[in-house]
């Protein structure tokens, strides 16, 4: 079977970035996301499989796995980098947002996870990654929906580092601790100092998933060097 990636809650930006990275790499790639259509450019591009699935939804996630496994063998690598913000003032806030917010972070990880380490057990090997955030380390007022579940994320991300690192399997959690270029109006892509690129962190997602194993990070933090923290 063909080495390959599996990007969960892919579109432009960082995602795209990760998935060329992969690519140059000689790895094939799985492209998820709700609305596959949007990944069109990219899968041509690559010449990646998109596959639509709703990583908080169970039945779907197993379904994800079961095909990529029948059709491409075990993945090398799985990153998760679904999420889901909401904001508002905490006497205001829908709960149905929490409940998206904590959903789509926290659940939606842990299903991709589990999938995800189903797979790799039986080699004994691979790598699983989460994409987190500031709101991952520190909580900011008006966002804590986005912080219970990027909180979350980060919890889940420690604990199967401890349960399926001596089994072979490299967990990880990536803090994104701060803009990344072109992601949303206003960003100027050519900023370089301002905000992270995309070309930048995926270059140390891909190092990540190349360290020996009597090496591994368990938490990588990236943030521009003029951040003030």
């Amino acid at each position: 079977m063909s080495r390959y990636a599996i990007v969960v809650g892919a579109g432009s930006g960082l995602s795209a970035a990760l998935a060329r990275a992969c690519a140059a790499d000689g790895m094939k790639l799985v492209l998820v996301a709700r609305d596959i259509a949007k990944l069109a450019p990219l899968v041509a591009e690559l010449g990646a499989r998109a596959m639509a699935c709703d990583a908080g939804d169970s039945v779907a996630i197993d379904r994800l796995f079961a095909v990529v496994e029948r059709d491409f063998g075990i993945p090398e690598l799985v990153v998760f980098n679904a999420g889901y913000r909401a904001r508002g003032p905490v006497t205001e806030i829908d709960p149905q947002e929490v409940e998206m917010a904590l959903r789509n972070n926290a659940l939606a990880g842990f299903l991709t996870g589990q999938g995800a380490a189903r797979l790799m057990l039986k080699a004994g090997k691979g790598s699983i990654f989460f994409t987190g955030a500031t709101a991952g380390v520190k909580g900011f007022a008006g966002s804590a929906p986005f912080a219970m579940g990027k909180f979350a994320l980060r919890g889940l991300a420690q604990s199967l580092a401890r349960e399926l690192g001596p089994k072979g399997i490299h967990v990880a959690h990536i803090v994104i601790d701060g803009g990344i270029a072109g992601t949303r109006s206003g960003r100027d892509p050519g900023e370089e100092d301002k905000y992270l690129q995309p070309q930048a962190i995926a270059a140390s997602y891909l190092a990540l998933h190349k360290q020996p194993r009597n090496a591994w990070t368990q938490e990588l933090d990236l943030r521009p060097w003029v951040e003030t923290f």
